[in-house]
């Protein structure tokens, strides 16, 4: 498989039975690729006639319409869950920080989460190709909830990093394999218009987490917000292994392997090369400028590290894996390569801008926690309508280019409206800029996955669909390094300016510039000529990071230029 063509996809593919497909073309190989893509098929006779195939695969494969929302409307509890777990932990960590008197640690709450969702992402596409969808989601609901359960009774803040961990290797699988479940459910074109239901269970979960986790904090403790999401996954086990169909074919199956030689498929250094990589890339972007100075030895052994892991990888993968875990054919194909730079890019100023709104507002009206994290939810909005929209314009005209292109120009004016306008008395009405910026977002996540499933071979589905996602975490993760770095470096410059044009200088101005950068509420209890410098700084200090949005969000328009567009 790792030197096999990736031919563009077309109407045929990933969707008609191994049947038509043999007839149609006279040859096992087709049969072969269908079977290796494919746990659910629709077929078009069965498509054209308003009759379900059967309500489970076999040899006549295929599911009704109204079994695949019912099969959606399951799988759509998981990404709820999934998301609003990471908005709960953004209103809780502090809190779950300071029972173990280990505030300074609370970040890795997030951190532990979010390496291991990563690290466990490119993997679960080519294992979900062996052992079968079904139960590779099954597993990590089982990972997520177990962690849910360990964070929950946890008695040491080492236990509850665990947990998180044990979530996030859960949490990366509901999520990926939804998007890889729904490809092999219907058409490509209208895989977008299933996938904005996704977006918006998502969305919906993101906003909903934060206030439900700081209220079960408030009233039966921080320990119910986590425990409380093991019995929501337990009642999604149930409904995944009642409703999705249980005859389906893996990889092995379709071409009668037995149990042990599944096994002996699986590229376990391939999966270790590629966790250690992530690992050793992301996680110097987490510590670095906050735990530990960019010129560490330990943030370069890191860096170094990854480009050793990747070499070891390429080398690996390209001549001694039986089946890569992520095939080297995938990156010579063009379109998978852009659309995996265009979603990191994305990714990037989209985190950037969430990053840097609640700062905002905190630091110009003195916006509590609360509010601040309420200024986010125009973005969040925007991006549940992007996804709906660019679902509904995929399916109406089989094109995904142009709105993509359409969506990163809307982003780009927007960041440059902030640059232009937000400088310290934003109305209503202006904050509303950052609408385009979740739009873009939204569109981007629907049209690149298309974009990627559309430009490859069938039997490439899963692993694709998990390396654009891998490429989207990465892209969450840097944006977030950077645009702290950005804030943090020009933070400290602006002010020490300010201060010596205002006269502070020496030590006066080394503790007010400490003081400034570690506690974001200091202008509200500074002297009114001090605290009137700490805003404007902090607000030119915004501003670049506004700018890293915008540059990221040029770079995406103009690799999205060179996309091609496939037929649909």
């Amino acid at each position: 498989m790792a030197g096999a063509t990736l031919n563009p996809a077309d109407e045929r593919t990933p969707l008609l039975s191994e049947s038509i497909v043999t007839a149609a073309e006279g040859n096992s190989a087709p049969l072969l690729t269908e079977q290796i893509s494919n746990e659910y098929r629709v077929t078009d006779s069965a498509r054209s006639h308003g009759k379900a195939a059967d309500e489970e695969t076999g040899s006549s494969g295929g599911l009704a319409r109204t079994s695949i929302r019912q099969v959606v409307l399951v799988l759509l509890i998981g990404v709820f869950i999934s998301n609003a777990d990471g908005s709960i932990l953004l209103a809780v960590h502090p809190i779950i920080a300071s029972e173990f008197d280990a505030l300074h640690d609370s970040s890795w709450l997030l951190t532990s989460f979010g390496l291991a969702a990563a690290a466990m992402q490119p993997i679960y596409g080519k294992m979900s190709d062996i052992y079968g969808r079904k139960s590779l989601l099954l597993v990590a609901y089982v990972l997520f909830a177990t962690g849910c359960a360990y964070v929950g009774v946890a008695t040491t803040m080492k236990d509850v990093i665990i947990g998180r961990v044990i979530s996030g290797l859960g949490a990366s699988g509901m999520t990926a394999l939804v998007s890889i479940l729904i490809t092999d459910l219907v058409p490509l074109r209208d895989v977008a218009t299933w996938r904005s239901y996704v977006n918006i269970a998502a969305t919906t979960g993101r906003s909903i987490g934060g206030p439900l986790g700081g209220w079960l904090a408030d009233t039966v403790g921080w320990r119910w917000s986590m425990m409380g999401q093991s019995p929501a996954a337990a009642i999604a086990i149930v409904l995944i292994a009642t409703v999705l169909p249980s005859h389906t074919q893996s990889t092995s199956d379709a071409v009668g392997t037995t149990r042990g030689s599944k096994l002996a498929r699986i590229d376990f250094l391939g999966s270790l090369l590629t966790t250690l990589t992530i690992l050793c890339f992301l996680l110097p972007l987490q510590i670095g400028g906050d735990r530990l100075p960019w010129s560490h030895p330990a943030i370069l052994g890191l860096l170094g590290a990854a480009y050793v892991f990747a070499a070891l990888f390429v080398l690996v993968e390209a001549r001694f894996a039986r089946e890569p875990v992520i095939p080297l054919t995938l990156f010579q194909n063009k379109d998978v390569v852009l659309s995996a730079l265009i979603m990191m890019i994305q990714g990037m100023a989209q985190m950037a801008l969430m990053f840097a709104i609640p700062l905002y507002f905190q630091v110009t009206t003195g916006a509590s926690n609360t509010v601040a994290g309420a200024h986010l939810f125009p973005a969040v909005a925007g991006n549940a309508v992007g996804g709906l929209l660019a679902g509904a314009f995929i399916k109406r005209t089989g094109r995904y280019k142009t709105i993509t292109l359409l969506a990163i120009l809307s982003a780009c004016g927007a960041y440059l409206l902030l640059i232009l306008r937000w400088h310290g008395h934003t109305n209503w009405l202006e904050s509303l800029y950052i609408i385009p910026g979740g739009f873009a977002m939204g569109v981007a996540g629907s049209t690149l996955f298309i974009s990627v499933q559309a430009s490859i071979d069938s039997a490439y589905s899963a692993v694709a669909a998990s390396t654009l996602y891998l490429a989207g975490s990465a892209g969450g993760v840097i944006g977030m390094a950077s645009s702290s770095a950005v804030l943090q470096g020009s933070l400290r410059l602006i002010l020490d300016r300010k201060l010596g044009e205002g006269g502070f200088e020496g030590l006066k101005k080394m503790k007010i510039i400490e003081r400034a950068v570690s506690d974001v509420h200091y202008a509200e209890h500074a002297k009114p000529a001090i605290s009137h410098i700490v805003v404007a700084s902090y607000v030119d200090a915004l501003t670049w990071t506004h700018v890293l949005s915008l540059t990221c969000s040029i770079l995406g328009f103009v690799l999205t230029a060179f996309l091609t567009q496939h037929k649909l």
